[in-house]
């Protein structure tokens, strides 16, 4: 008989044993994949979400990605100025305001009043109706939609305020145009999606020619490096960020708690995985000293015992490990749900997104726990007196 299958029949003769330590292994193995998971999920979901909306340049006029509220002036000869350079594709600016919206019989609602102009191509999708033409049209998200109690085609009144300074400005009459999805809204998200023109209008026209963000695509040819590069050859004074210099500010910023948290879990989940095991081996050893002695004494070598406890540890781990994938997928969706919950997170973005290294490094953490976990049983086994354990086995 061979070393693996004599470690699989010392677990069957212990079923009860063996059954709570794969699942001991399983439990904690689902936390260690989850973990590994959130390490880089936020960051692989935050960059699809940016591809996504069809731009890959952000130029604000502040150094950071989160905007500081400084304004763009000037937008609109910019945005024009930007689309006449030859790395630049698309440009488009976005100004936003707060409005609060009203209908009869229906609470009044705060909303994020988004503004696109200089160009055809709008941040968000329309999933019925049709893109704000006209000075009082709006696209609006499903929550708000479903909060006024209103549907496609019917009015709502708005009253602005665009700047701090400004108390709010008097009650026009908009015309909702269109059901829109929004990349950036949140659960909970109220965003209303409106022509320049229109916000301009609901500001009592001190909107100025100003945008908090303005949106780029690159050509093909170009790329994003190199149109950023001529951006800011350009406008000195504005900040182009590329969508991977983007979410490297956000990877060293706002996801770097995300980071610290995985790494601080996994390294708890290893730990708590390996003094499990060694437990488990040990205990299996030390009930079964007097038969390691009696195959000794009649041949087994040394080896060959050794070998048996990393294949008891193997298989406890192995098949830990991959009871611990569907238990993992499973508690990723659940902890998915309970994280999108805060204020803010865009529906959109997930915190745990399925990568092929987070199943390698799973396998590799917990073939490394196995056999760590097997040392010291293995250095119990190697140096058993065989005749001092035989006589006490005797004597007992």
């Amino acid at each position: 008989m061979n070393a693996f299958s004599f470690a699989w029949r010392s677990l069957v003769r212990q079923p009860a044993r063996s059954t709570l330590g794969i699942l001991g292994v399983a439990a904690v193995g689902a936390l260690l994949f989850d973990m590994l998971l959130l390490s880089n999920g936020l960051v692989l979901s935050m960059r699809d979400l940016f591809t996504g909306v069809g731009f890959d340049i952000r130029i604000t006029a502040s150094d950071s990605i989160m905007n500081t509220g400084r304004l763009i002036e000037d937008a609109e000869e910019t945005a024009a100025d930007i689309a006449a350079l030859p790395s630049v594709d698309t440009v488009i600016t976005l100004r936003v305001a707060e409005a609060l919206f009203s209908r009869p019989e229906v609470r009044s609602r705060y909303v994020s009043f988004q503004a696109a102009g200089g160009g055809d191509v709008r941040p968000w999708t329309i999933i019925e109706g049709r893109q704000p033409e006209t000075a009082r049209e709006l696209a609006l998200n499903a929550n708000i939609l479903r909060r006024m109690d209103a549907a496609v085609g019917d009015t709502i009144t708005v009253r602005a305020s665009c700047s701090d300074a400004l108390e709010a400005m008097p009650p026009l009459t908009f015309t909702i145009v269109s059901l829109a999805d929004f990349p950036f809204d949140s659960i909970n998200g109220a965003t209303a999606g409106v022509t320049v023109a229109a916000l301009e209008e609901a500001c009592g026209g001190n909107g100025g020619n100003a945008a908090d963000l303005i949106l780029v695509a690159s050509t093909p040819d170009a790329g994003p490096d190199a149109a950023a590069a001529e951006i800011a050859e350009l406008r000195g004074d504005l900040y182009p960020l590329t969508n991977d210099a983007a979410l490297g500010q956000l990877q060293a910023g706002s996801f770097s708690y995300f980071n610290q948290i995985s790494t601080v879990l996994i390294t708890v989940t290893v730990t708590f995985a390996l003094l499990l095991i060694t437990v488990l081996l040990t205990v299996s050893v030390n009930q079964r000293l007097g038969e390691i002695a009696v195959l000794r004494a009649l041949g087994m070598s040394r080896w060959r015992v050794i070998a048996d406890v990393v294949w008891e540890s193997v298989l406890i781990v192995g098949l830990g490990g991959v009871l611990s994938l569907p238990l993992g997928a499973l508690l990723a969706v659940w902890l998915d749900r309970i994280l999108k919950q805060m204020p803010g997170v865009p529906t959109d973005v997930h915190f745990f997104v399925y990568q092929p290294e987070a199943f390698t490094t799973h396998a590799l953490l917990m073939l490394v726990t196995a056999v760590v976990a097997a040392l010291y049983p293995m250095r119990v086994v190697s140096s058993l007196p065989i005749a001092t354990t035989l006589r006490n086995e005797v004597g007992a």
